[in-house]
């Protein structure tokens, strides 16, 4: 738990329906919370695959001893490859809990948090090439605009980018101090830290390419679950919500249901709960990064 501290554990957990001898798939291992939370439901010739593409997170699966666990170093957008290579065609639950562990944002050279100096790092896979550094360094104006305005919703994106352009041309953004000191000017007094998270937030999912590996392995889990098997995801922000509510609600990311001849929709998913779940009151208490969690629930039709 000093790792990671899970989010709506026993309800993510529950909401999986979980079948004492079926097989499943933790796609965000972590610190391992939602896994061994998992492990202790399930009976012999039951099995649990969790992936995870952070070595720190791997050191952690050594310490699960169970036979029915296994671990898979990669990131969750090669769900059904790696899942083939172990022989599994069909599982019966996955879940997936978006976002950074609280492993990777209290470590200062990580880069992913606003509370430490450290370097522009924000990769979860560490020998993934591209940084935080680079996306600084490198990417034209235009592409720094799309990326704070798409992935960060930050209000002066436009300027925003001018600005990181214009220093960049006479000084180097090594560090997170650097990159802070370097657009000081235009974050907003009284909301500096709202305003950083939003920088932030969108400089890790361009790193990560989290928005689309997060639907390569949405439409992935629709491949691999067996009919009636549930699909359970926790998201913390707004751009990963809408993309999970609108593909279990449409079956696409994008624009409206379709539909057959006969005006019966065409969607692979059925919502099990109408409203995501959210946090309750005593855990919003014990653990403040939970405050933005939704937990939504779908079954494969």
């Amino acid at each position: 738990m000093s790792y990671h501290v899970p989010v709506l554990l026993p309800e993510s957990v529950a909401a999986l329906d979980i079948k004492p001898g079926g097989i499943y798939v933790d796609v965000t291992f972590g610190g391992g919370g939602h896994s061994r939370f998992i492990i202790n439901q399930l009976t012999d010739g039951a099995r649990l695959y969790s992936f995870d593409q952070d070595k720190d997170a791997e050191e952690q699966a050594q310490e699960i001893a169970s036979p029915a666990f296994t671990f898979v170093k990669a990131n969750f957008r090669y769900l059904k490859k790696y899942l083939r290579l172990y022989g599994v065609k069909e599982v019966d639950g996955i879940l997936a809990d978006l976002g950074v562990s609280s492993h990777q944002f209290n470590v200062p050279e990580r880069g992913f948090s606003t509370r430490f100096d450290g370097p522009l790092d924000m990769r979860m896979d560490p020998e993934a090439p591209i940084s935080a550094k680079e996306v600084l360094s490198t990417y034209a104006e235009e592409d720094l605009h799309r990326i704070f305005g798409m992935y960060g919703e930050v209000k002066n994106a436009r300027t925003l980018a001018w600005q990181i352009v214009t220093v960049r041309g006479s000084q180097n953004l090594e560090t997170i101090a650097d990159f802070k000191k370097a657009i000081g000017s235009l974050i907003p007094r009284g909301k500096e830290n709202k305003y950083l998270a939003q920088v932030f937030q969108a400089l890790r999912i361009e790193v990560n390419d989290e928005l689309k590996a997060l639907e390569e392995m949405l439409e992935q889990a629709v491949a691999v679950l067996k009919p009636g098997g549930r699909l359970v995801v926790i998201s913390y922000h707004s751009l990963e919500d809408r993309l999970v509510k609108n593909f279990i609600a449409k079956g696409k990311f994008f624009g409206e249901v379709e539909k057959d001849l006969f005006g019966n929709e065409i969607k692979p998913l059925a919502s099990v709960i109408r409203k995501a779940i959210v946090p309750s009151e005593k855990e919003l208490q014990e653990n403040n990064r939970s405050r933005s969690a939704k937990l939504r629930v779908a079954q494969k039709l």
